[in-house]
């Protein structure tokens, strides 16, 4: 896609396993640690949720407990790692299976913030390990004009800093951001993002991030897919979103690991 991110997403290949393989239809408790990238539009861990009991009829729809704890405008560093990962502490008794974490959108925009982004990555990657979970880091996507920090190279300065926490952290990458490039440059006009402030997602964002979270969660595909948020999202662009992060998920190295 960008010279750029291939280079560095060449290295990906070096990652460690860190996917739930083989533990795909058991996968029914995840935690979300975030900020309001996750909670905007009904917050993309229900989206996740809601996509994960359709694809698992044969599972009961109450034991898929998915959580997210978000503090707006936050660094990932900003959150009680430990408290969140204790059993019991957020309404799951059992311990999670997969912790899923993003971090601020400005946080790989300079040495500084990139540097603590990465060395949080790590530590919370080895924490969640330790209760036995997955950890997995939720690329962030870039800001578009008329931000006043919209940049082109600004995905490949997110998506750099995500692969190379991932590898730091042995934690699988979910690229969102590259999916959001992705369909931009395939439909400059769908936007994807809120009109007001062109950094949050608008329901089409936060539709696809859910998307491509689900592919990197499961070993499974969005085939058939009814789920289109109770009709607030049309059909058409609903296949759409679920294609583009079908393409995104499968032209991404740490997926072949």
């Amino acid at each position: 896609m960008f010279r750029r991110v291939f280079l560095a997403l060449l290295l990906a290949f070096s990652l460690p396993a860190g996917t739930v393989t083989g533990q795909e239809a058991a996968l029914k408790r995840v935690l979300f640690i975030g900020n309001s990238y996750l909670y905007y539009n009904d917050s993309l861990h229900n989206h996740v949720e809601r996509m994960a009991i359709e694809r698992h009829k044969g599972s009961p729809t109450s034991s898929f407990e998915f959580r997210s704890a978000t503090i707006g405008n936050a660094s990932l560093r900003h959150h009680n790692i430990d408290w969140l990962l204790t059993p019991g502490q957020i309404g799951v008794e059992d311990p999670f299976q997969a912790v899923v974490m993003q971090g601020a959108s400005f946080e790989a925009l300079t040495p500084e913030t990139r540097q603590m982004f990465l060395d949080t990555a790590v530590s919370y990657a080895n924490k969640v390990r330790q209760i036995g979970a997955t950890p997995m880091l939720y690329m962030t996507h870039a800001y578009v004009p008329p931000h006043r920090l919209a940049d082109k190279n600004m995905i490949n300065l997110v998506s750099e800093t995500y692969i190379e926490a991932g590898l730091a952290a042995k934690a699988k990458v979910i690229p969102v951001g590259l999916a959001y490039a992705r369909s931009y440059q395939k439909r400059p006009s769908f936007s994807l993002h809120a009109d007001f402030d062109h950094t949050h997602p608008n329901l089409r964002g936060t539709y696809l991030g859910a998307c491509v979270v689900y592919l990197s969660l499961y070993d499974d595909d969005l085939d058939g897919l009814a789920y289109d948020y109770y009709g607030r999202l049309p059909k058409d662009e609903a296949r759409y979103l679920q294609q583009i992060a079908r393409e995104t998920v499968d032209a991404f190295p740490a997926r072949k690991l």
